[in-house]
């Protein structure tokens, strides 16, 4: 009996030390349970507020929504997304002065092609009439030289009048400067946060060169043939009054050595490159205008002559003749673009003038420290001019020294154009 109870105990220590090992050997840490809170609505409480009596009190709002907040708009976002609606407006000039400009391309190739063919087959049947021709044969070849030789001179009126390569010039130049426009915004918007005043600037670019290249025809087309050929203006002009004169010296990257390179340059621009553009942009005119009557003239007298062919050999040659010199006329006219060439004569022009007005404007301004850094200032008047700085100054220094010795300068302030 003792045997028996000794064995059963020591049966029951094994069992329980195994039972022990083994539960410390799977035993693994209950982790912490941690309860999450989540507010049914999202502004329940401003917590910590401080108060003018440095307490921290804790303001319920339970009954208030998220729409109930009117959003604060700044000055600057206002700005901003009246720049970005101007920049879509200008995008969209672009492409309509683009497409405009393509159509009114095709005008002067169609018409011109039409006119010279119809006024090559008039002469011709005028020609045939007077080659013997009798009868009814003799009144149907006069007949149709006449109504031709008439559509050819009302048609020449209208091209004349309206000259279509000129009108094309004008929508590239337009497209041009559109594109510069919508640049100069682009990079305000990337630079800085715009204001009001970048708003009402890009404004009046934009209006300013819808007035100086309109798009109809009818009323607001620009006159193809003034009294006096005028430079193109398309910028808004500048009304601020000239400054007295102040030192300079170290303010905003100006200095009186840099103010008065840039007067010199001024003086070469006005002497030379704006001078020599407008006498060349009058000689296109003038030549323009002879042409231009030239055409029409030519055509009706073809039209008169061709109705007095076979009562006399002087009527046949008239009529081809003068049939023959329109045709020739109007390829020169309008083949070779002189109406283009006024335009451009005109554009270039106003690109001096603008620059004129923008370095004066600039070296005059009133307030030194709002004007342009004078260092990018000075390179920008260099890149337009087709320049380095190191040329602008040695521009700079010519002008100088043939104003100090009474000569005048050998040299264009441009080298683009």
């Amino acid at each position: 009996m003792a045997s028996f109870q000794a064995s059963s105990f020591l049966f029951s220590s094994s069992s329980c030390s195994c039972s022990t090992r083994t539960n410390a050997a799977i035993s693994v840490p209950k982790l912490p349970r941690v309860r999450l809170s989540v507010p049914k609505t999202p502004f329940k409480l401003v917590e910590e507020l401080n108060l003018k009596d440095g307490f921290l009190s804790t303001i319920p709002l339970e009954n208030t929504r998220v729409d109930q907040y009117e959003p604060v708009i700044s000055t600057s976002n206002t700005a901003t997304a009246k720049l970005y609606a101007i920049l879509e407006a200008v995008a969209d000039r672009v492409e309509m002065h683009k497409n405009i400009g393509e159509q009114r391309d095709n005008w002067n190739t169609l018409l011109l092609n039409s006119i010279n063919m119809i006024t090559l087959a008039a002469a011709t049947m005028a020609g045939v009439a007077a080659g013997g021709a009798v009868g009814a044969p003799l009144l149907a070849l006069k007949l149709s030289s006449t109504l031709l030789f008439s559509a050819a001179t009302g048609m020449l009126l209208i091209m004349n009048k309206i000259q279509p390569s000129q009108l094309a010039e004008e929508q590239r130049n337009a497209t041009r400067l559109f594109k510069q426009l919508y640049s100069q915004i682009q990079t305000t918007l990337a630079l800085r946060d715009p204001t009001e005043l970048d708003v009402k600037d890009a404004m009046q670019k934009t209006l300013g060169l819808d007035k100086a290249y309109p798009l109809p025809l009818l009323g607001k087309m620009i006159e193809k043939f003034p009294e006096n050929f005028e430079p193109a203006v398309w910028w808004p002009k500048s009304r601020e009054s000239p400054r007295k004169q102040h030192k300079t010296q170290g303010k905003n990257g100006w200095s009186e050595d840099l103010e008065e390179e840039m007067r010199k340059v001024i003086e070469v621009i006005k002497s030379k490159d704006s001078e020599d553009y407008m006498r060349l942009g009058n000689l296109a005119l003038k030549v323009n205008k002879v042409l231009a009557i030239s055409g029409p003239l030519l055509t009706g007298i073809a039209a008169a002559s061709s109705a007095f062919v076979g009562h006399g050999s002087w009527a046949a040659i008239v009529a081809v003749t003068a049939g023959a010199l329109a045709s020739s006329v109007n390829a020169f006219e309008h083949g070779g673009q002189v109406g283009m060439v006024v335009e451009m004569y005109r554009n270039s022009a106003g690109f001096f003038t603008l620059l004129e007005e923008s370095i004066e404007s600039t070296i005059q301004g009133r307030d030194l420290e709002k004007r342009e850094d004078g260092e990018m200032f000075e390179m920008k008047v260099a890149m337009k001019l087709g320049r380095s700085l190191s040329q602008l100054r040695d521009l700079a220094r010519k002008s100088s020294s043939s104003h100090i010795n009474g000569s005048t300068i050998d040299e264009f302030a441009s080298k683009l154009f």
